[in-house]
């Protein structure tokens, strides 16, 4: 998709707490992020042409083929069609993928777009078999650790190749977890300091490779939802915040065909949506980028183009990526903090993308943003989403 005035338009939102979200059904908490995203948008349920539903599952429960799931709560949406996508880690964008083809289609004008997951019914040794199926299982399921066991395998690569980055990764996690007390959706608002994120302890224990607990995302609970119209419509709406660039790259699944200290795919999905934006990566205001584990924002620095291989560690040193450096990343906590139900991460990235471009992020607000630049992945780096959002109205 190439940036112009008729790209579609975010026109409205909803996020979720994010955590343990005991006592909730899943489809009631699908129709209270639909229901309130409609609602932001200024829209009826009636107006909506098309639902694209991002949820992983794989197991987290026994309740599959949730497409038509939100009409329990909203059967006005009856008769609409409606449509689950999955693309692991990254299935929220590709849901978000799926509704802006609709519109380029020219099948909808208002498309509704939920991510969802529930991972906590089960106990973590079961979510870490469950996640292990979004790896090469032929190569890669018997990894100790689940998916931490990938990135941990991947981290220990880096070091080994570029020294120690230990300290790199607590001040990523420390930040993240700073950035994370302002965001009032967020699983963890806890300001640990680098000193605990640092240090191996009884409550910070390595949990694969160099990996510590504070180096991992949190098993979580959440959704997520969107309302994206077509330009012409978005125009006269209360709010709409465009997609300049929406990219979209794939790399192979099994670790032993890549280099696995760099995310080539990642690299090439930036260099292209920058490219379909006309803007520069200093033109952006701020990034939510996909930090399952510490080790991925270091390997995104690079992929974006803010270090060359093997230096990302300078960037997080130097405050760069801090929330009033040069371009401040996950100031909404990131997955580290804000938590990371599978389905709906996608989803939640571009919502807080969306607060800061609409200057409607509260706490979180980074001052002046006018570009904000969201990466988000499946697996490890295999499925790489890159969107730049801007107001338009």
């Amino acid at each position: 998709m190439t940036a112009s005035a008729s790209s579609p338009c975010i026109t409205g939102w909803h996020h979720s707490q994010f955590g343990k979200l005991d006592g909730i059904d899943p489809e009631v908490l699908i129709g209270q992020v639909a229901k309130a995203a409609i609602e932001h948008a200024g829209l009826q349920p009636v107006d909506i042409d098309s639902i694209h539903v991002g949820t992983f599952n794989a197991g987290f429960l026994y309740q599959d083929f949730p497409s038509s799931l939100v009409m329990n709560a909203l059967p006005q949406l009856r008769f609409k069609p409606a449509t689950r996508l999955e693309n692991a880690c990254a299935t929220g964008s590709a849901a978000i993928h799926s509704g802006l083809q609709s519109i380029k289609a020219g099948e909808s004008k208002h498309v509704l777009v939920i991510g969802f997951e529930k991972m906590t019914e089960l106990a973590t040794p079961q979510v870490g078999e469950v996640l292990l199926k979004a790896c090469y299982a032929k190569e890669e399921a018997g990894i100790p650790g689940g998916f931490a066991g990938v990135f941990g395998k991947i981290a220990q690569s880096y070091f080994d190749r570029f020294g120690d980055q230990s300290d790199a990764l607590a001040m990523i996690a420390a930040k993240n977890h700073k950035n994370g007390l302002s965001n009032p959706y967020a699983h963890m608002r806890k300001d640990f300091g680098f000193d605990f994120c640092r240090t191996v302890s009884e409550k910070n224990p390595f949990v694969a490779g160099p990996l510590k607990r504070t180096d991992c995302s949190l098993i979580s609970d959440g959704a997520a939802a969107l309302v994206i119209s077509a330009a012409d419509v978005a125009k006269s709406m209360p709010r709409a915040v465009q997609f300049r660039a929406a990219v979209h790259v794939n790399d192979y699944l099994p670790l032993s065909r890549r280099d696995p200290t760099r995310f080539e795919a990642a690299e090439l999905a930036w260099k292209n949506a920058l490219g379909q934006a006309r803007l520069s990566l200093n033109d952006l205001s701020l990034v939510e980028t996909h930090d399952c584990f510490t080790v991925a924002e270091l390997l995104e620095y690079e992929a974006m183009g803010l270090a060359p291989h093997g230096q990302g560690a300078r960037v997080i040193a130097e405050g760069i990526t801090a929330k009033d450096g040069k371009l401040p990343v996950n100031p909404s906590g990131g997955l580290k903090s804000k938590g990371h139900p599978v389905g709906a991460t996608g989803v939640s990235m571009h919502v807080m993308a969306a607060m800061q471009a609409a200057h409607d992020a509260g706490d979180m607000q980074i001052a002046n943003a006018r570009y904000a630049g969201v990466f988000n992945m499946g697996g490890a780096a295999v499925a790489n989403y890159v969107s730049i959002l801007e107001r338009v109205n």
